[in-house]
């Protein structure tokens, strides 16, 4: 296993399924890359941080073997095309860094390192992380791929503008050296030996450096602006396509053309003085033994017919024989994927494993169908396949005849003892700064490697070769045609929580209810229980659960009587059936740049037990980027109207108890301005609007989006334990219907809030302070004004991120918020006794 994970660290993983067969001009430029040893590593922080101009140039213009380092997943950030954050929109930003890879020809390693939201100084980072266990990954990484240039996209100082960018640069200049060194992290250097890259170089930014140049001293200047004939696109039009399909951050980019350069500033090793490469051998006289591999290269690319790639064969089987014979090195692996690759393409040779469905359990059985096509006459033959999960080692020596599809069909049963597919860094609780990754082994890989795989030992003109597949579910959209999707390895059932996080605002009961599905194509029984928090209980105690086919689902609730004693935790539930317990729930992310994920985690729902009050009744909510606050307002009891933008109007508004608009709707949807007005009004008119938080710019303050001026800066307070300090405790805000104290601002999560004003008209009332450690205070976070006979309200503060992790002091303050105006008494004097 070990020798796969590292030739699967070596050669790009191919995140879609479906196989692609690539034209005759990318084969040639494939066949060239052969032909040229060298590599880089690009390193920085989080998805969307690479510069793709640099990494397309590299992998296709100077075809070193290039790759993109990303300390995190990019867990941190926010999301512009759904709800999903944290771990999850960490798991869309690693598929998207996969897509961008698959465009401009780079691959992607990651740390376990967890991007735990904006940090203003590698300190901070470090801190957070635990420094030795990501530069241990770096390391690793960089002993493995074995780099001849590091590329860093920030510098090591507070220039880089966040923590996590310095940290980055600084851990990047620490491995430089470590790599090299037999006592650091001597666990790894018995299997992959030291590493000592030439050199290091920082990609400068225009951001921090205006007047770097051409003649400014020590730079190498690179134009990426260059044609790629072969490709039929410049490098920066690749790049544009590949930077886009960052798409939950809103990094779409327009192609360009013409000169465009890239500046690098030299920092460790070797100083270059035009090229990145200059004394660095990228020939095959670098491997003992390699010079008999170029002349064949050599002329395999002379000899190369676009209308006939199959007669190039021969030739490159010889290629293949001449580097399978080198002394083990990274080159060799690494030449001999690229040439069996080759292999294949120019065959036109089509394998594919498909499944009757996306999804089995351990223990049940997998249909499959299996086609073969060599689309050549070169003598093609089928030795065996094997599938180890499955129990298929078959032997068969048949011949695949040109054009001549060959069919299979198989059905197997999966092994007892195969893992669930959730993604590898999410299969264990982890602490705030680092994922827990049990198999050291995986450390460094993008994605989980395939759920089931078969291996396809093929004779090829008499000689012997293997080929790996995956097996993938496909099926016809009628509007988008043919999809596919991998498959997964789950449990046998599943259990979805209704609702995420439940607040209990008294000891009255509240019902809990699940959806209960069954994955397996067989009847299933057992019984649904909870674990419950001490002092609680449910009725029932249990609930018998029947389904009789896979896909079936029920919706099964239970009562909940809560404590006396305020509490905050979670409530599991669990299925007992077949002497086994399953607790895990299904959340699908589909999104059609990426390929389908499964995230299979823990089926908790957040509870809390608190003192909570509201007034009003109706919220209207006009959604932005996309959160969950909607459903908190439900949880709180409140009816939530989202409201479409059609329905805004004076008339619906006089509906609504308060209207709440999403984070960052302000700089995504187009349509509020024109009923902002209204919105505007209504508030006069006596109601209440909540804003919460934009990015300044993007068209912000193009418009009029409040009452009196507010100007956003980029203002924040990252630490989620900064001190608060209430500048107007006698305000409505912080006393009805529940009066706020110090303790709401504890259990915060990630940060405090972001992009707080830091200009305000004297109509506005800032209730809170707080700053980050050794920063001035900002008082932005809050600011409420009368309005006419209403109120508006516009807030920074990260509710997007307190309120569905159930954080109970967010959730009484949110209730203040949208009850401003409605109140019909304060109830200082029972909040003073509950404190007491």
């Amino acid at each position: 296993m070990k020798k796969v994970l590292w030739a699967l660290l070596l050669t790009p993983l191919i995140a879609f399924s479906q196989t692609t067969q690539p034209s005759a001009s990318q084969i040639k430029l494939k066949l060239k890359k052969l032909n040229f040893l060298g590599s880089v590593l690009y390193v920085a922080a989080h998805p969307d941080d690479e510069n793709t101009r640099v990494i397309t140039y590299m992998a296709n213009e100077k075809l070193a073997a290039t790759a993109y380092l990303a300390l995190t997943r990019g867990d941190g950030g926010q999301n512009l095309i759904g709800s999903e954050i944290g771990e999850l929109l960490g798991l869309i930003r690693t598929q998207e860094l996969l897509a961008a890879r698959r465009i401009d020809g780079g691959q992607q390693f990651f740390s376990r390192a967890i991007d735990f939201g904006f940090s203003k100084s590698a300190d901070e980072a470090f801190q957070v992380w635990g420094k030795e266990d990501v530069l241990s990954d770096v390391v690793k990484v960089f002993r493995k791929f074995q780099p001849d240039i590091i590329i860093t996209r920030f510098p090591p100082d507070e220039r880089a503008g966040h923590g996590h960018h310095t940290a980055s640069a600084v851990l990047a200049g620490e491995a430089f050296d470590a790599a090299a060194k037999a006592d650091v992290f001597p666990e790894q250097v018995k299997e992959f030996g030291v590493w000592q890259p030439k050199r290091l170089y920082t990609n400068t930014g225009r951001w921090w450096n205006q007047s770097i140049n051409e003649n400014t001293d020590g730079v190498i200047t690179i134009d990426v602006g260059a044609y790629n004939t072969l490709l039929g696109k410049s490098y920066p039009e690749i790049s544009a396509l590949s930077s886009s399909q960052h798409k939950s951050q809103g990094w779409g980019r327009r192609g360009e053309r013409g000169y465009l350069p890239e500046y690098f500033e030299f920092m460790k090793g070797k100083k270059a003085s035009k090229d990145m490469f200059e004394d660095i051998d990228t020939s095959w006289g670098r491997i003992k033994g390699g010079e008999k591999v170029k002349p064949l290269v050599d002329k395999a690319i002379q000899n190369f017919n676009a209308e006939n790639p199959a007669a190039s064969v021969p030739e490159l089987l010889a290629i293949r024989q001449e580097i399978a014979a080198l002394p083990e090195s990274v080159w060799r692996t690494r030449k001999l994927e690229e040439t069996e690759s080759l292999i294949q393409d120019c065959l036109g040779l089509f394998i594919e494993v498909t499944a009757s469905h996306f999804q089995s359990s351990p223990g049940e059985k997998v249909k499959a169908g299996i086609e073969l096509v060599n689309r050549s006459a070169t003598e093609v033959k089928l030795l065996s396949i094997k599938s180890p999960l499955l129990g298929w080692d078959t032997a068969y020596n048949a011949a695949l005849p040109n054009y001549k599809i060959t069919q299979l069909r198989t059905n197997q049963m999966l092994a007892h003892s195969a893992i669930y597919s959730g993604p590898y860094w999410l299969n264990e609780d982890h602490e705030v700064g680092l994922f827990n990754v049990k198999n050291k082994d995986q450390i460094g890989l993008p994605e989980n490697l395939p759920a089931i795989e078969f291996t396809f030992n093929v004779s090829i003109n008499g000689q012997p070769l293997s080929f790996r597949r995956p097996l993938v579910y496909k099926w016809v959209d009628p509007v988008k045609g043919e999809l596919s999707r991998p498959f997964e390895i789950v449990p046998p059932v599943f259990i979805n929580p209704v609702d995420k996080v439940i607040i209990f605002a008294s000891s009255d009961s509240r019902a809990m209810s699940f959806v209960v599905k069954s994955t397996v194509d067989r009847p299933i029984e057992g019984k649904l229980k909870l674990k419950l928090p001490e002092g609680w209980r449910s009725e029932p105690q249990s609930i018998d659960i029947k389904l009789g086919r896979r896909d079936d689902e029920e919706v099964k609730s239970f009562t909940i009587y809560p404590g006396s004693n305020a509490f905050e935790g979670s409530i599991t539930p669990y299925i007992e059936m077949d002497g086994k317990s399953f607790d895990r729930s299904l959340r699908l992310i589909a999104y059609d740049h990426i390929p389908t994920q499964t995230l299979m985690a823990r089926a908790d729902v957040q509870v809390a037990k608190l003192d909570l009050k509201k007034e009003g009744s109706v919220v209207g909510y006009i959604r932005g980027a996309g959160d969950d606050v909607p459903a908190a307002l439900r949880s709180m009891g409140y009816e939530v109207w989202e409201m479409k933008d059609e329905e805004v109007t004076p008339a619906n508004l006089k509906k609504v108890d308060a209207v709440v608009l999403g984070i960052r709707a302000l700089n995504t949807n187009k349509r509020i301005k024109f009923y902002m007005d209204d919105l505007l009004n209504y508030v006069n008119e006596g109601g209440t609007m909540v804003v919460q938080y934009n990015v300044n710019g993007q068209e912000l303050g193009k418009e009029q989006f409040s009452p009196f001026p507010i100007k956003i800066s980029r203002d924040r307070v990252t630490e989620e334990n900064a001190p608060i300090k209430v500048l107007k405790p006698e305000h409505a805000v912080l006393n009805t219907p529940n009066k706020i104290s110090s303790k709401d601002f504890e259990g915060w999560v990630q940060e405090r809030g972001l992009y707080f004003p830091n200009e305000w008209d004297t109509s506005y009332d800032a209730i809170l302070s707080m700053n980050d450690k050794n920063e001035t205070p900002k008082n932005g976070s809050l600011l409420v004004a009368k309005y006419g006979k209403g109120h508006y309200v516009y807030t920074g503060l990260s509710f997007f991120r307190q309120l569905p992790d159930g954080v109970p002091g967010a959730y009484k303050l949110f209730a203040n918020l949208v009850s401003l105006g409605k109140a019909s008494k304060p109830t200082e004097t029972k909040n003073k006794n509950k404190a007491k």
